[in-house]
């Protein structure tokens, strides 16, 4: 706020200056609006605010004079540099990238990946915003980002098969995030995240992957019928075993006597209109 102060000053000090008429000859000194004042003006106050520029929170500020880094500043709001000085900004909040152009790979069997689209929240490391300008600039995401990311996805899928690819999808990510942040902290750049948001397979491995369901599906129906079988004849053959030993009890059980007593018990007291000697087992002729 001092140095704005300071210059508005010195800005309304040269604009009077430029007002001033001195005249040797009338040994007279006079002050009169001039056109030259509205230019001077306008040049003063030019210079003036390109003294002044503006460091965001979430950003570092890297000062440079002819090409040359100066210093750095992690300072926020307004900073003071020279007219002739640049102030290269970085940001070194978590940003997020995702590529627009899909692109394709394969797996460790050999399947096809299409459409590949991801997404990657990274971040710089502010210790480090210094040596990541001075060997890659501001410009870091096409230059070390992007091919870091591609490299790193083909690199990770090829470890793993198709199926893998879709059972084990979040180790994949891990793994993705993982190489990936060993290969981009070399230039100060930390990978935080990796998304896996889309990838397809061949038309063919699709079908095949189809037919394999349908096929393990009936495998499974046959399983489970034959099992069912299994279970309704051993439950068929524990019921005929069961009946067989209460029939096989009951038939040790019948005595004679216990048949007379049932007989007698049902007989309603007549007699049979024909007789053998069979006809009444328990009365005895003698």
């Amino acid at each position: 706020m001092i140095l704005i102060i300071v210059s508005v000053i010195l800005t309304i000090l040269a604009v009077l200056v430029l007002g001033v008429r001195i005249d040797l000859d009338a040994e007279t000194i006079s002050w009169k609006a001039r056109p030259r004042m509205l230019l001077g003006f306008l040049f003063l106050l030019l210079n003036v605010f390109g003294c002044f520029t503006t460091i965001k929170t979430g950003e570092v500020g890297i000062k440079v004079r002819f090409g040359e880094i100066v210093s750095s500043t992690t300072d926020t709001g307004i900073v003071f540099k020279l007219p002739f000085e640049d102030m290269k900004k970085i940001n070194v909040k978590v940003q997020k990238y995702e590529n627009e152009e899909a692109f394709s790979t394969s797996t460790k069997d050999l399947q096809i990946v299409n459409n590949i689209k991801v997404s990657i929240n990274y971040q710089i490391d502010g210790t480090k915003a210094v040596d990541l300008y001075k060997t890659v600039g501001t410009n870091y995401q096409t230059t070390v980002l992007e091919p870091a990311i591609q490299e790193t996805i083909k690199a990770v899928i090829s470890q793993y098969t198709a199926e893998e690819l879709v059972t084990k999808r979040s180790d994949v990510s891990l793994a993705i995030n993982n190489t990936l942040d060993e290969r981009i902290s070399l230039y100060g750049i930390n990978s935080v995240a990796v998304s896996i948001n889309n990838f397809d397979f061949s038309e063919s491995y699709n079908q095949a992957i189809e037919q394999k369901a349908v096929a393990e599906q009936e495998v499974e129906t046959s399983k489970n019928q034959l099992e069912k079988a299994k279970i309704d004849a051993e439950k068929k053959k524990v019921e005929a075993q069961g009946e067989a030993e209460a029939n096989a009890l009951l038939q040790q059980s019948l005595t004679d006597q216990i048949i007379a007593q049932q007989f007698i018990e049902k007989w309603n007291g007549q007699l049979p209109t024909t007789m053998t000697d069979s006809a009444i087992p328990f009365i005895n002729a003698n």
